[in-house]
């Protein structure tokens, strides 16, 4: 169990009945709790799983359901049929739940005793009728679930379970979610703006404006010796000139600001409890009053290590992604990241895209410990000396992420990424990390393109297009996924395929 999610539990429910009697029943709760204490120990699940014993009719499924909803520590139910149990009597239990499903087909014993089963055998070991029968109402009903086939000892088959009890993970810390906009989104920006009810409805976060003018505000109150200590610690975490920690320097000066700025913000989403934020290089505070000296980039980057949620430009659908990312994530080695696509390389079967952004880049992805430094920055309204972290990423495979809203409905665009060694830029002192998309730059890119794609995504290491496509079931919103087996043609196809189920769907309802 990782230690982030040592307070969240997921719920195992046996289908059963009793149709075989009470005898029957109790060899199925016996089987199902050394499923669950197997399940438990094998050191591959986030989350506890917790056994809540065999649904044999109606009434316990709902109530069983019912309590999930209310149990803030449930995150998602497993269920699994031991035996052949009716569809009908789920029927009111499924339409009640709000908690994300993942419907287990497995079986308790691993092989067929050939030379001793019997009817009794065979009749308390249906999985194979029971899950089908059970698949077939949540077909029906249009229930939105993860479906894991295999036998429930093996890896593979916890690796699966695995995935979804961190996505659950991360869909149950979305349902409380609060993204603070420090200022408005960059004027005229499309594809970073969209439709915050319906994102509210869909996905489960909230996002409000705090105007940049209540950030200064709190900037006031920050004490000198908060500021001195956060200083001290920047020089004790990344390499740096020694120069820079002369107290009467302009570089300290601008070091000092940077602190009291990241004090600021870590004040203002702590009282209201926000776990992302956006912020905008077009609005600093008034130039005749309070206002940052420079763009809050080394606030951003140690917040999003932290797991604070981030959005360039006032991003606030990237912000909430990058959060759901980060919690996914915990306990994983390999880091993520928001990014921006900033500039290409065309060099044949290795070109790729340099991925960086003014400043706003985690340091959790650095290939080395970050160098802390301090450049002029030529863009927004503060052109300035600006501190920053400093690094390249890891060499390595990843996922990067986006949601777009089309208007009629949300999608995620998911896209298999290869990090290679980028050359040096002794004249661009930024953060960065350089990937050719999958399944090479031109289809990557291309496809991104055409699924209307943003320059601004979320990025791991770790988490592999499962989590996302089990994100997109959860939350009922397309998924469309670019990796090595992807062609233009296909991809153009389901993108087309795609609007017309919306349209239809819309429709319907």
């Amino acid at each position: 169990m990782v230690k982030a999610f040592e307070n969240l539990e997921v719920w195992f429910v046996t289908g059963a009945q009793l149709l075989y009697g009470g005898d029957a029943v109790v060899q199925v709760d016996g089987h199902s709790k050394i499923m669950v204490d197997g399940l438990n120990e094998s050191g591959r699940l986030p989350i506890k799983v917790v056994y809540k014993g065999t649904a044999n009719s109606s009434k316990e499924v709902a109530d069983i359901f019912a309590q999930a909803n209310n149990d803030k520590k449930c995150v998602g139910i497993i269920t699994w049929m031991h035996t052949f149990s009716p569809a009908k009597m789920w029927i009111h239990g499924l339409q009640i739940l709000h908690k994300p499903l993942l419907h287990l087909h497995t079986q308790f014993n691993e092989e067929i005793p050939w030379g001793t089963m019997d009817m009794d055998f065979m009749n308390l070991n249906q999985s194979a009728h029971g899950d089908r029968e059970f698949g077939h109402i949540i077909s029906r009903m249009r229930i939105r679930r993860k479906l894991v086939v295999g036998y429930w000892k093996d890896a593979k088959t916890q690796d699966h379970i695995a995935v979804w009890e961190r996505v659950c993970a991360a869909w149950a810390d979305a349902q409380d979610m609060l993204i603070i906009r420090f200022g408005d989104q960059m004027n005229n920006v499309a594809v970073t703006d969209g439709d915050k009810v319906a994102a509210e409805q869909v996905m489960g976060y909230h996002v409000d404006y705090c105007p940049v003018s209540e950030l200064m505000e709190a900037q006031n109150q920050i004490k000198d010796e908060d500021v001195k200590a956060l200083v001290d610690e920047y020089f004790r975490l990344y390499e740096h000139d020694a120069a820079i920690e002369e107290s009467r320097t302009k570089d300290y000066e601008v070091i000092w600001n940077a602190a009291k700025a990241e004090l600021a913000m870590r004040a203002i989403l702590k009282d209201k409890g926000a776990k992302g934020f956006t912020t905008n290089f077009d609005d600093l505070g008034q130039t005749d009053g309070s206002h940052f000296d420079q763009i809050p980039g080394l606030a951003s980057q140690r917040l999003m290590a932290e797991g604070y949620g981030f959005g360039a430009e006032g991003d606030w659908k990237s912000a909430a992604l990058y959060r759901t990312l980060w919690v996914m994530n915990q306990g994983l080695g390999g880091g993520c990241s928001f990014l921006e696509d900033y500039t290409l390389n065309f060099n044949g079967e290795q070109s790729a895209i340099l991925q960086a952004h003014m400043l706003e880049v985690c340091p959790l992805i650095a290939a080395n410990k970050p160098r802390l430094e301090i450049h002029h920055l030529g863009i927004g309204v503060r052109k300035t000396q600006t501190a920053r972290l400093v690094f390249t990423s890891k060499v390595g495979k990843g996922v990067t992420a986006t949601v777009v809203d089309m208007g009629n409905r949300f999608r995620m665009i998911v896209n298999d990424v290869n990090c290679i060694e980028p050359k040096p830029l002794p004249k661009l002192p930024v953060a960065s990390a350089l990937w050719i998309p999958q399944p090479n730059f031109e289809v990557g890119a291309g496809c991104w393109i055409y699924a209307g794609g943003t320059h601004h995504s979320c990025f791991s290491y770790d988490i592999t297009d499962e989590y996302w496509q089990d994100y997109a079931e959860i939350a009922g919103i397309e998924c469309v996924l670019i990796n090595g087996k992807t062609t233009v043609e296909d991809f153009r196809k389901e993108l087309r395929f795609n609007e017309v189920y919306y349209m239809l769907n819309k429709a319907l309802c």
